[in-house]
């Protein structure tokens, strides 16, 4: 504290004023919790615990007052000092905007009360010493919430970077769901993870604005910085691809891969796989669009050894035309190694190429991929692929 804020020269506040001040200290806290409880909403409905906190906090506020105005030199106006009376919790039960209303508060009590606390001619001292105190216990109170907030912050990057970590290695424990709890975590609706690069190392700054735009794109999210690879794992109601894509232009250039929607967090390991191992094949495909689904890269992750992409495809598209029958994949395999010309599949089955037009479009109804389309088709010929394989495997 400066020489600017402690009580006039000359010295300390007079014998007889400290007195009176001390003997109105239980007066002077009963008048501010009457006008808290009267006058704040959020105060009525904290706690019983938290309220009888409160006044602790404000007995002592007062208490540290009358020390400081006594001997400027010895008391204190630091608001971690005056809080020291209630636990750590109690910053997460009332806000700065909270605490600086109870500072409010006290001074206006404080004021009130000139009259009977002090000799005439020690009234204007006493209100000026106020004012100046509480100038400097607002001051030190923010540092506090700044501190608490600080800590905070960086605890909770810890947690969410080991949360993202044990999602991407798909090892949910039971102290999962306490823990994204504490991230704030509400865990209403389904679930999709987004993978991509950063442009260069994000400092706590930037790491901080991806975060906050991440959880302003989905009531649910949490963000993974991993080197120069981001994840973001988003969850709640809607439309979560479309809520993804608003956060494209926070990665770094190269693609960026949407995993399959699941229904839960606990289940995000699923999509991260995908949408993991999608960041590595997508280089094979080097017009796929920005963000792409892991779901449309299938055959690059088949050739890049991805099992759960072959077992998609398998249940997806091999395994239902081999259930249609009505020679499907027969009719596949031609017109595939036809080069996709009708009239040669047609020549090769022997069969009239209208014949043929109604095969590829059942083949797109039952399979949901279009033979005729270049990009499908060959989704489509490495599903054959695979599936033939898979047809020479011991069961």
């Amino acid at each position: 504290m400066t020489s600017e804020t402690r009580p006039r020269a000359g010295a300390r506040g007079s014998d007889d004023m400290v007195r009176r001040l001390r003997h109105g200290t239980n007066q002077l806290t009963s008048a501010a919790l009457a006008r808290l409880d009267a006058e704040l909403a959020w105060y009525r409905a904290l706690p019983a615990e938290d309220r009888s906190w409160i006044g602790l906090v404000a007995q002592a506020g007062i208490a540290s007052f009358i020390a400081w105005y006594e001997n400027p030199t010895r008391g204190t106006s630091n608001a971690a000092e005056i809080f020291r009376a209630a636990p750590p919790e109690l910053t997460r039960s009332i806000s700065l905007q909270h605490t600086l209303q109870l500072v409010r508060i006290v001074v206006e009590i404080v004021e009130e009360h000139t009259d009977t606390l002090a000799a005439p001619e020690h009234r204007g001292a006493l209100r000026e010493a106020v004012l100046l105190y509480s100038r400097e216990v607002a001051f030190s109170a923010a540092e506090v919430y700044a501190r608490a907030a600080e800590s905070r912050g960086a605890w909770d990057a810890r947690l969410e970077a080991l949360v993202v970590d044990s999602l991407l290695r798909d090892e949910p424990d039971d102290g999962l769901r306490s823990r994204v709890a504490a991230l704030g975590w509400a865990g209403r609706g389904n679930t999709i993870v987004m993978v991509g690069s950063v442009d260069e190392h994000l400092d706590d700054v930037s790491a901080a604005d991806l975060r906050r735009a991440a959880r302003r794109a989905s009531s649910d999210a949490l963000v993974g910085i991993q080197g120069d690879r981001l994840v973001v794992v988003l969850g709640g109601e809607g439309n979560l691809r479309e809520q993804a894509a608003t956060l494209l232009d926070r990665f770094g250039p190269g693609p960026v891969v949407i995993g399959p929607q699941v229904r839960e967090l606990a289940d995000a390991g699923r999509s991260a796989r995908a949408a993991l191992s999608g960041l590595v094949a997508a280089r094979a495909w080097p017009s796929a669009p920005r963000p792409v689904l892991a779901d449309e890269l299938l055959p690059e992750r088949v050739l890049i050894g991805d099992e759960d992409a072959r077992r998609t495809l398998l249940a997806e598209v091999y395994t239902p035309l081999l259930g249609v029958g009505g020679h499907l994949l027969e009719t596949l395999g031609a017109y595939l190694d036809a080069g996709r010309s009708l009239e040669a599949t047609a020549r090769q089955l022997y069969v009239h190429p209208n014949t043929v037009r109604y095969r590829l479009r059942r083949i797109s109804a039952v399979t949901g991929w279009d033979p005729t389309d270049a990009r499908e088709g060959f989704v489509l010929q490495i599903a054959l692929a695979a599936g033939r394989l898979s047809a020479d495997e011991p069961s």
